[in-house]
């Protein structure tokens, strides 16, 4: 058995590199609580990330579930079962009932073709989903949006790091969320952001996040504990530093995958948008069983037995989770349907030697050859 090839890899700096980061917190005993560390980072990315406003979080589900709360939503929140758990909980946790919207089968984000069908008199926002560094519809989201007079919350946890037509997509709808967990191409360990334009948002996201408590003597608000801590704040200013040679790298893995895969009959790729500076996240294969010869599933168990974690990402679709049961009706979104049963994302990071790259390549497509 070769050696284990794990779907992602965290990126990390030099021990040294975030020694030297956090030795200051070793002096000043100022662990958390938006301390230096916090506040450079927040203005490093706002910079970065060509934002009005950043503010900082524990993760991307708070980034999420508060800035739903700080936007003050009500009744329903139109978004996609095509995503990660957090998209989903967030809203239901928040009161809310998710209206699940198809998803477009090309860029498998959310389909604004069948958005305005399902807005009703409840409807208070929609929230979609940048799949896999793919960059929704924004424009026909913004027209309905502002038909509708309806907020628009974007999940761009797979989006760091990029833009649509020159703009950073942190700076489309009324808010959008990131996510820095240790997984994602840009990380803090554990972390999110939010990034927005309205200050009276950011006010009240701040309260959310901070007990309310603008001083010592002044708790203006009801709020919960969603603050970044030095050392996550710390590990993020580091790898800031490294994250376009980072993304350099995750991109030649990425063309290396696509130059042995593309064009073979019954693999479905990632599309590629001029517009999109792209961060090269994730390498998601469609398998349309059919034509290639294999299903996902027959793939994903010859890649496990070589000790190589593709991932069926996103599988089940959230809408069919066990918590939602009998909620839901998974034939109303077809396509997510369909993809979510034979989607594999493929090993990436990157320090992602072409050897082991071509060793996937070469047991996937031995798959579709030997079953066809």
């Amino acid at each position: 058995m070769k050696d284990t090839i794990l779907v992602t890899r965290s990126s990390m700096p030099s021990l040294e590199e975030f020694m030297e980061e956090i030795a200051p917190i070793w002096e000043s005993h100022w662990l958390t609580n938006m301390g230096p560390e916090h506040t450079k980072l927040q203005e490093q990315l706002q910079e970065y990330l060509q934002v009005e406003h950043v503010d900082l979080l524990t993760n991307g589900h708070m980034a999420l579930e508060l800035s739903m709360q700080a936007l003050g939503l009500r009744g329903e929140v139109i978004t996609t079962p095509f995503t990660f758990a957090s998209t989903t909980h967030a809203i239901v946790r928040n009161g809310l009932k998710p209206v699940f919207c198809d998803v477009d089968p090309e860029d498998f984000t959310i389909d604004v073709s069948k958005i305005e069908d399902l807005i009703t008199e409840r409807t208070s926002a929609i929230v979609p989903v940048h799949v896999y560094g793919n960059i929704c519809r924004i424009e026909e989201i913004e027209r309905i949006a502002e038909k509708y007079s309806l907020k628009v919350i974007y999940d761009a946890a797979h989006t760091f790091g990029e833009t649509y037509k020159g703009r950073g997509i942190g700076s489309y709808g009324d808010v959008s969320c990131f996510s820095f967990h240790a997984t994602k191409v840009f990380n803090t360990i554990e972390g999110g952001a939010v990034c927005f334009r309205d200050p009276e948002f950011g006010r009240k996201l701040y309260n959310l996040k901070n007990f309310g408590i603008r001083s010592q003597e002044c708790v203006e608000a009801v709020g919960a504990n969603a603050k970044m801590n030095e050392f996550c704040a710390a590990m993020g200013i580091c790898n800031l530093r490294h994250i376009d040679a980072e993304i350099r790298k995750r991109e030649a893995v990425s063309t290396h995958y696509r130059e042995r895969l593309a064009g073979v009959k019954g693999l479905q790729l990632n599309p590629v948008r001029d517009d999109v500076k792209c961060n090269y996240g994730y390498f998601p294969v469609v398998f349309h069983e059919e034509e290639f010869g294999a299903s996902r599933d027959d793939v994903f168990l010859a890649l496990k037995q070589e000790g190589i974690a593709a991932r069926k990402y996103f599988y089940p679709i959230t809408s069919s989770f066990e918590c939602y049961r009998d909620l839901y009706d998974v034939d109303e979104t077809p396509v997510a349907k369909y993809l979510g049963d034979r989607v594999l994302t493929l090993p990436l990071y990157a320090d992602l030697p072409p050897e082991d790259a071509d060793r996937i390549c070469d047991i996937l497509l031995r798959c579709g050859s030997s079953c066809g």
